[in-house]
Parts: structure tokens; C-alpha cells; sequence
């Protein structure tokens, strides 16, 4: 497709997924080249933070969060450059995240984006949707607001070689927990123990017996859970839970593409047996906290106690295929595409 300087790349939703999302529920279109008003911002988009829960919202249901809109461009947080600025608030150059529309090039008023301050010039720009982003603000709130990890606790964190999970795990390490990921590859594990520090690791799908394995990995039971997959992991994992065990329920990967609500176990005697506590987290809920949560993650990458892993897809046109490769396990940490 020709792309002339007066036109403009987008990117819109137009088929809800059956299952798994599939190519044919995006399209390209061109639109305008942008022109902005007085007040308003020139942006053009640098990195494409692509995630799970976008899955959530290509489902035409109430949530707490707004469900896409066919023929229309999917939103997710973005990296952005100010390339021309009629608004005194911003200058040419400088860079802002925020949730935005999956354009090349967009106008913006300037509400509701944030300006990003780089103070540390080791730490690349795509961090900021990552471990300095929404994921590691997700792990550092999580596990604080509800989580409450103490020294000598066990930790067992699920999809813990994704963008969230191996955050978590490493911050549950520097509160002084024992920590055990559960990944869906050997590589995976060994990384996971090698690299982030994890005590050890659960291969879910080479394991024959995940009882027997998070009984031997997690001798003395499990006080946090921090879970990313919901589903039969979850079911077992409430079997090995302690008195007054806390599972932050950050996500639910296994069900996202399952067209009816799956059934299970029933948990209500585990949780009255053990006065255990499970939550639901959103960051959203917790903006007034961001600022002092980035100081933080970002005084341990600074101090090298803090490491994270990043996949990488490269050009506008691998937006769509790298969403669904998340849920083929096909990345290590944060899945980003940069334009």
C-alpha cells in the first residue's frame, strides 16, 4: 500500500474474536494526515504496548472498562513523540505516554497524557510501558495494596515469565519471600531462576502432577498467590494455600479467548477454612500512587535489583500479529512494537 506524506496509517476493530483473535478482526485503513488546531498536539507513535486484557475488551460486555467499538481504532498505552505543538504545555521533541489510538500519526488536546521525565539515560524509552510502565506499576501495587509480602513467606507467582509475573516474583525476592514461578517452558524456568533470582519453577505444561509439584516446590504451602492465568492453576493452587493466604487476582489469561464461563471448583470452603483472601486489581485504581511507585522501581533497575525482559516486534504493520502472539506464548516479558 502507498503511503503519501497527506495520509495517515490506522489501525481499527472489525470482527469480534470467536476464541482466539485472529488477523481478520483488524484492519488497515488510511485516514487524513493529521492537522491540529490551536491547543492541540501533533503526536506520532514510537512504541505500542500490546496486552492481554485488550482481549477483554473486544467482548461487546459490561466490565469496568469500555469495550472497543467495531469500525473503530483499538487504544492501548502508548509512547508518543511531540513532532509540532500549538499548545503551550508541550514543546517539539519531547515525549508523553498515554492511552492512545493505534495510529501513525494522531492529534491530541494534551489531557489526560502524561509527559515523561527521563532522568536516567541508561534506561531505554520502551521501559516506560514496561517495567516503568503500567506492568511493573501493576507488580509493585498489586503486591503491595493486597499481596503484603513479609520476609520468610512463600510467593508463587503464575505466568511468571510475562511482563507482570516476573516483575512480581523479583519484588516478592526483595521483601525477602521464597519465590516459585510457574512458566509454560524449561527455558522459561531457567530463566526465571537464573537470571530474576526465583528460589524455583513449575514447567505447567511438561508437569504431570502440579499437586505433587507445588507441594515439593512450596514445602511450607503458599501464603501470596499472585495470579495471572485463572483457571485450573488456580483451582490447584487454592489446595496448598495457608491460613490467611492472600491471592491478588491480576488476570485470567486462561479464559480470555472462552466463548462461555468456564466451571470449576468450588472455593468458598477453602477461603472460610483458611480466612484466606482473594482480590481483583486494577492500577487504574491507584493513580495517586504512580509517581511514587516509579521512584521506586526505578531506584532498583538503578541498582541493578531489579531486571526485566522485553519482546520487541518492529514496524506498524506487526501491531495485530504480536497481540496474538501473546496468547501463544511467543513472548518473554513485555510484548511492545516499535514504529
Amino acid at each position: 500500500m502507498m503511503i503519501t506524506m497527506e495520509m495517515n496509517r490506522v489501525i481499527t476493530f472489525v470482527k469480534r474474536p470467536i476464541g482466539k483473535p485472529e488477523k481478520e478482526n483488524f484492519e488497515f485503513k488510511e485516514e487524513e494526515y493529521p492537522r491540529i488546531k490551536n491547543g492541540e498536539i501533533l503526536l506520532k507513535t514510537k512504541y505500542v504496548s500490546v496486552d492481554p486484557y485488550l482481549r477483554g475488551r473486544m467482548k461487546d460486555a459490561d466490565s469496568f472498562i469500555e469495550p472497543f467499538k467495531l469500525n473503530e481504532p483499538l487504544i492501548s498505552m502508548i509512547i508518543a513523540e511531540v513532532v509540532e505543538s500549538k499548545n503551550d504545555d508541550y514543546k517539539n521533541g519531547e515525549y508523553i505516554r498515554g492511552m492512545l489510538s493505534w495510529k501513525q500519526f494522531q492529534s491530541h488536546s494534551g489531557d489526560g497524557i502524561n509527559k515523561l521525565m527521563i532522568t536516567d539515560k541508561d534506561i531505554p524509552l520502551s521501559a516506560y510501558l514496561g517495567v516503568l510502565g503500567l506492568t511493573g506499576l501493576t507488580a509493585y501495587l498489586a503486591l503491595k495494596k493486597i499481596g503484603t509480602p513479609k520476609k520468610g513467606e512463600t510467593l508463587l507467582v503464575s505466568g511468571a515469565a510475562g511482563a507482570v509475573g516476573s516483575i512480581a516474583g523479583q519484588i516478592g525476592k526483595l521483601n525477602g519471600c521464597r519465590v516459585v514461578g510457574i512458566a509454560g517452558s524449561d527455558e522459561k524456568i531457567n530463566h526465571l531462576i537464573q537470571d530474576f533470582g526465583f528460589d524455583a519453577g513449575i514447567n505447567y505444561k511438561s508437569s504431570k502432577d502440579m499437586h505433587r509439584e507445588i507441594s515439593e516446590k512450596c514445602p511450607n504451602g503458599v501464603d501470596i498467590y499472585f495470579d495471572n492465568v485463572g483457571g485450573e492453576i488456580l483451582d490447584t493452587v487454592m489446595q496448598h494455600i495457608n491460613e490467611f493466604a492472600r491471592i491478588v487476582n491480576c488476570g485470567a489469561i486462561s479464559n480470555y479467548n472462552k466463548e462461555s464461563v468456564p466451571k470449576g471448583m468450588r472455593l468458598e470452603g477453602i477461603f472460610n477454612e483458611k480466612r484466606a483472601k482473594m482480590q481483583g486489581f486494577s492500577v487504574l485504581d491507584h493513580t495517586d500512587e504512580f509517581t511514587e511507585a516509579v521512584e521506586q522501581l526505578s531506584e532498583w533497575i538503578q541498582e541493578n535489583k531489579l531486571q526485566y525482559d522485553e519482546t520487541i516486534r518492529k514496524g506498524f504493520d506487526t501491531i495485530p500479529s504480536a497481540f496474538i502472539e501473546i496468547f501463544e506464548g511467543k513472548n518473554t516479558g513485555k510484548m511492545l512494537v516499535e514504529i
